[in-house]
C-alpha cells in the first residue's frame, strides 16, 4: 500500500482483519471442507492439493471465486497449475490483495452478481463499479505514478469499415498507438457496429487490427479524465462497443495477434468466433491500477472461461498464453502464422 496516507493503510488493515476484505484461504482436498460464510469484499480461494480429480460439485464450488489444483485431472472451473506454481500463484494473490482489497474485493463481487445477470444487466453492474473505483484511493495511487502524456490532437480515423467477399471487414486502424482504446475508438466501433446490425444482407464480420497487435488494450493518458464519473457510468452503458458486438456476435468471426491486454481482449471476447496467432498472450491488468475490467471483461470473458478463471486471470494479472487461452475456450482456433 505504498502511496497510501498512513490512516488508509490503518484502516484497510482494520476491514481486513475484521473479515470484511482481504483473501480466504480453503484447502479442498477428498473431503468438503467446513465453511462459513464471507463477506462480498472477500476473495475466496479453494485449493486442491491432490493429484486426483478435485471436487467438481457446482453447490461447493459456487462458493469460492478463484479455484487452484496441481491434477492434470481438474477441469473447469479450476485452474491448474503445477505445485511450486500453484503456490507461487498463492503468494502472489495474497501480496494483491493486501495491496489492492478493494479492486480485488469489488472484482469478486461483481463476477458473483454478474454470472446471474442478462449481458446488458450485467454490463451496467460492471460499469457502476468501474465508475466507483475511479474515484478510490487505490486507483489515485496509481494515477499519481503514471501521469497522462502530451499528445498531438490526432484527427486519424481509429476504424475502418469495408465490404470486401461478400463480408464486412471491420480494423482497428490506430497501429501507431497499438491500437490502444481511446474515447473515439470506442464512438467508432459503436458506430461501426450500428451499421453491421442493421446490415440488411447480415453479412458476415471478420474483425483485426492493424500494426504488431489487435489491441493493448484502454488508452493510458485517458484513464481517469473524466471530471464527473457518474456521467462517464451514463456514457459507458450509451456506447458499449462490446453491447453491441455481443449483440451481432453469430455473424462476427475476431482475428487476434500479439498482445491482446484488457480492453484488447475484453472486447473481442463477446464475437461469436475468436482466431488468435501463436504470438497472441491475453492479460488483464486492471487490479494492479486499483480498478476492474471496465471494457466489458468482467462479462464477456466469463461467458467464454467462467468467473473462477476470469478472477484469477483478473488478480493476478497473469499472461495467458495461447495453449492455455485455447484449452479454457477463450479463443477458438489458433491461425497459422501469415
Amino acid at each position: 500500500m505504498v502511496g497510501w496516507s498512513s490512516d488508509r493503510q490503518e484502516l484497510a488493515k482494520e476491514i481486513i482483519k475484521a473479515g470484511g476484505a482481504g483473501l480466504e484461504l480453503v484447502v479442498i482436498d477428498d473431503s468438503p471442507p467446513l465453511m462459513e460464510p464471507v463477506a462480498p469484499g472477500v476473495v475466496c480461494v479453494g485449493i486442491h492439493r491432490g493429484m486426483r480429480k478435485p471436487p467438481m460439485d457446482p453447490n461447493l464450488l459456487a462458493k469460492f471465486d478463484i479455484l487452484l489444483s496441481s491434477s492434470e485431472e481438474a477441469s473447469r472451473p479450476w485452474t491448474v497449475l503445477p505445485s511450486d506454481k500453484r503456490d507461487a500463484a498463492v503468494k502472489e494473490l495474497e501480496t494483491t490483495l493486501q495491496a489492492r482489497p478493494v479492486a480485488c474485493g469489488v472484482l469478486a463481487a461483481v463476477l458473483r452478481i454478474g454470472e446471474a445477470l442478462p449481458m446488458d444487466q450485467a454490463l451496467t453492474l460492471e460499469s457502476i463499479a468501474y465508475s466507483m473505483l475511479l474515484s478510490s484511493a487505490e486507483f489515485r495511487e496509481w494515477q499519481q505514478k503514471h501521469k497522462p502524456r502530451r499528445r498531438r490532437r490526432d484527427h486519424h480515423h481509429r476504424v475502418k469499415l469495408f465490404e470486401q467477399d461478400d463480408k464486412i471487414h471491420m480494423v482497428l486502424a490506430r497501429p501507431a498507438a497499438r491500437n490502444a482504446f481511446d474515447a473515439r475508438m470506442r464512438d467508432e466501433l459503436c458506430a461501426a457496429l450500428d451499421f453491421i446490425l442493421n446490415d440488411p444482407d447480415e453479412r458476415f464480420v471478420e474483425m483485426r487490427g492493424e500494426g504488431a497487435t489487435f489491441s493493448v488494450g484502454g488508452d493510458l493518458d485517458e484513464f481517469g479524465s473524466a471530471q464527473d464519473v457518474g456521467m462517464a457510468h451514463l456514457i459507458r452503458t450509451l456506447r458499449s462497443p462490446v453491447g453491441l458486438l455481443y449483440r451481432a456476435r453469430h455473424r462476427v468471426s475476431a482475428h487476434l495477434h500479439g498482445p491482446c491486454i484488457g480492453a484488447g481482449i475484453e472486447f473481442p471476447a463477446a464475437a461469436g468466433r475468436i482466431f488468435a496467432k501463436a504470438n497472441c498472450y491475453f492479460q488483464l491488468p486492471e487490479v494492479s491500477m486499483g480498478l476492474i475490467p471496465g471494457a466489458g471483461g468482467t462479462v464477456s470473458i466469463p461467458r467464454r472461461i467462467g468467473r473462477h478463471r476470469t478472477c484469477y486471470m483478473a488478480v493476478t494479472g497473469t499472461k495467458i498464453d495461447v495453449p492455455t487461452a485455447l484449452s479454457w475456450g477463450l479463443i477458438d482456433a489458433v491461425e497459422p502464422a501469415s
